[in-house]
């Protein structure tokens, strides 16, 4: 016969009121507490926690014995082509027979560069489907906005079904879909979790914008990027990740941080349009007429903060040495990439770029 003690009674309550909270993992101590019988219920356990220090390094890759701090750098105002440019002089490794992941920057669906442009996600399907990769998945989690809704307004599902990609909603995942990494060597208090379809990956593809970040982080490029792959809440798990990001003094190391999980394959950064001032999803928007391409995200970051500087922007990301930035700083300290302008190899292939790239270079170091 049951036991309907008040003791039961009211544990029942709590597991009720846990479930209904989304968070009944997260209490094993208390539940067991409100239990004459320890053993007469399974708490699911979190999901086991690596630590960033027992991770290989995440060095930019080399391809060809070039230099791995190579930025490609295309002047143009077509997104297609700057693309197909980009990727043809960065000579990236290979994507044949590859489960390939690309990660595009839907914070929300407004046009970019608050967003990935279309052309920008079409393109890249193309060029690595091309290159004999044998599954290509698009997945994100937006910031402001609901992800399914912004990767609608971007087009993303219909691109799916025209190129026969995986689209991924990030915000759908359970809970088994998301790998936590302790908060051991960083400044995340209760660390964080990264989305498993993204570390399965065989190759990452990081496609970012260029523009300012008025929400703490400064600016918003490939760095800043991965943070579409962190949780905000991971199912049973009440503790608001990105809560926690927005309102920490250490925001931009914690940023840093989160890319030592992986490494990005090809990162593609659309700077045709950028926001100087604002941003992430509305901002002063300029005509900054520039693709580039690079598999190390501190130089890509590094000659966006650059293009900014070239082009007039917030005092934050104008103000001392770029490799001072909180970001970029903390990217290099982690073994993420260069160090130093002095690393970095600018790649053009015509006159215009070139002159850009001159133009540039004393913003850059």
């Amino acid at each position: 016969m049951a036991n309907f003690s008040p003791l039961n009674s009211t544990r029942r309550q709590l597991l009720k009121f846990l479930s209904l909270a989304g968070g009944s993992a997260l209490f094993p101590s208390l539940l067991n507490a409100c239990s004459d019988d320890p053993t007469a219920i399974s708490v699911p356990a979190m999901p086991s926690a690596l630590a960033l220090s027992d991770l290989p390094e995440a060095t930019p890759l080399i391809a060809a014995n070039l230099n791995p701090h190579r930025v490609v750098l295309v002047s143009t105002t077509d997104r297609a082509a700057g693309v197909r440019q980009a990727i043809d002089l960065l000579q990236p490794p290979g994507f044949s027979g590859k489960r390939v992941f690309i990660k595009p920057n839907y914070n929300t669906g407004d046009p970019a560069p608050a967003s990935t442009d279309p052309a920008v996600l079409e393109t890249l399907v193309q060029e690595i489907q091309a290159a004999g990769a044998s599954q290509v998945t698009v997945g994100d989690r937006s910031g402001m906005a609901a992800t399914r809704s912004a990767m609608q307004q971007q087009r993303v599902f219909a691109l799916a079904s025209q190129y026969g990609f995986t689209p991924l909603v990030f915000d759908e995942l359970g809970r088994d879909g998301w790998q936590y990494f302790s908060g051991e060597g960083n400044n995340w208090s209760r660390g964080f979790a990264i989305a498993k379809p993204v570390l399965d990956a065989d190759a990452i593809v990081n496609a970012c914008c260029l523009k300012t970040h008025r929400y703490g982080g400064h600016f918003t490029l490939s760095l800043k990027n991965t943070i579409g792959m962190v949780a905000k809440y991971v199912p049973g798990d009440v503790h608001n990740y990105m809560g926690e990001l927005h309102n920490s003094a250490n925001q931009r190391l914690m940023i840093a941080e989160v890319n030592r999980t992986y490494r990005p394959s090809l990162i593609v950064l659309d700077g045709v349009d950028a926001f100087v001032r604002g941003g992430p999803a509305q901002g002063e928007k300029i005509r900054a007429g520039v693709m580039l391409a690079s598999t190390d995200r501190i130089a890509i970051d590094a000659v966006g903060i650059a293009i900014l500087r070239m082009l007039g922007t917030t005092q934050a990301v104008s103000t001392g040495s770029i490799w001072s930035q909180a970001q970029i700083r903390r990217a290099a300290d982690l073994g993420l990439g260069a160090v130093s302008a002095d690393a970095i190899e600018l790649v053009t292939a015509d006159s215009a770029s070139t002159q850009m790239a001159d133009r540039l270079r004393p913003f850059l170091t």
